[in-house]
């Protein structure tokens, strides 16, 4: 597969395990998933040597066709506000957590290789306070900064300074503010009085012309008062390979791959090794014997880690029920048809 650009879904869920979860099942179709706000709760005890009552073991929502990066941390006080999951598929691009730059909760900062060039993703929570850190080849910069201003919000009339900070520190990394396709709120209020707001950004690598505007999701919310954002970055083409040769344990191809692998060992003959040119010779000979064994043998399978398959039709139907007509009934009815799928 040929992949000449990222998918990019970025949202506040508001410490909603089921929206994650939600998100992780069916936006497959995205190859990285910025998140702000995610639940970290205790997932069991564990055995502690200094507590006899054993200590909690706290995590976030996980899925296997999703790696997970976010910075760690001993409590759940200080559990971080930002997480990124990228998707399994784009694995060869090498994507790596850099707490070397920033190790706070509030800001995720991973990396990737494209063109064999090192290229950053920045997801954020909040405001960037005393950033001063010189980064290089920063693609985008995006989250919930809750920040209220004119500069980003039509229907907001007052401009603050600690807006131009933030303006200042995105022009460090060489990113401009993006304007949305659709221009609309970010955030939905749901306190009477209090008006809708835009405070989840994207800033965008300024100066490449094949960088896009964002959107702005407002059906996707589900429970949460914030819409998801997404946009296309494109890259250097990467051809990324989506299936691989596998042989699995205890089954009829293993037991005829050991067995071809054994009758052609046998046929070597190593009776006459006599240098070291002589042992690379063989050693190279049973190298080729296996990989040959292999591919004869094994079977082509995608990359993808299955889980147990709890997503149903039911939650499809259900989900699709409340995004049309939102109601609270709606959510609680598709919580509870999750509960029972899962």
């Amino acid at each position: 597969m040929i992949v000449c650009k990222l998918r990019i879904f970025s949202q506040n869920i508001r410490k909603n395990s089921l929206i994650l979860n939600t998100i992780l099942k069916t936006q497959n179709h995205f190859d990285i998933i910025l998140i702000q706000e995610p639940l970290w709760s205790e997932i069991r005890k564990i055995p502690c040597s200094s507590n006899c009552d054993r200590e909690p073991l706290v995590g976030t929502c996980h899925h296997p066709n999703w790696t997970t990066f976010a910075r760690s941390s001993p409590n759940t006080d200080d559990s971080p506000r930002v997480i990124i999951y990228i998707n399994i598929r784009l694995s060869s691009l090498c994507f790596l957590l850099h707490k070397d730059i920033f190790d706070h909760r509030d800001i995720c900062l991973i990396s990737f290789f494209n063109n064999c060039v090192c290229y950053y993703i920045l997801n954020v929570y909040k405001y960037l306070k005393d950033t001063e850190v010189n980064i290089n080849n920063v693609l985008l910069m995006t989250g919930d900064f809750n920040i209220r201003d004119s500069l980003w919000d039509p229907s907001f009339p007052f401009h603050a300074s600690i807006s131009d900070n933030l303006i200042m520190i995105a022009d460090s990394f060489e990113l401009s503010l993006s304007s949305p396709t659709n221009p609309g709120p970010t955030r939905f209020s749901d306190t009477a009085g209090e008006s809708n707001s835009v405070i989840d950004l994207m800033f965008l690598w300024h100066g490449v012309d094949e960088l896009d505007n964002h959107f702005i999701l407002p059906e996707w919310c589900l429970s949460s008062d914030h819409a998801p954002l997404i946009i296309d970055i494109p890259i250097f083409e990467e051809t990324i390979q989506t299936s691989k040769l596998a042989i699995s344990p205890n089954s009829e191809q293993e037991t005829s791959f050991i067995k071809d692998v054994i009758s052609n060992f046998s046929k070597l003959d190593t009776s006459n090794i006599e240098s070291i040119d002589k042992l690379e010779q063989i050693v190279n000979q049973l190298s080729v014997i296996v990989k040959q064994m292999w591919v004869k043998n094994a079977k082509k399978s995608r990359y993808s880690k299955h889980s147990k398959q709890w997503w149903s039709e039911s939650c499809r139907s259900t989900l699709n029920t409340y995004r049309s007509e939102r109601s609270r009934e709606n959510w609680k009815s598709f919580k509870l048809v999750v509960k029972n799928a899962k």
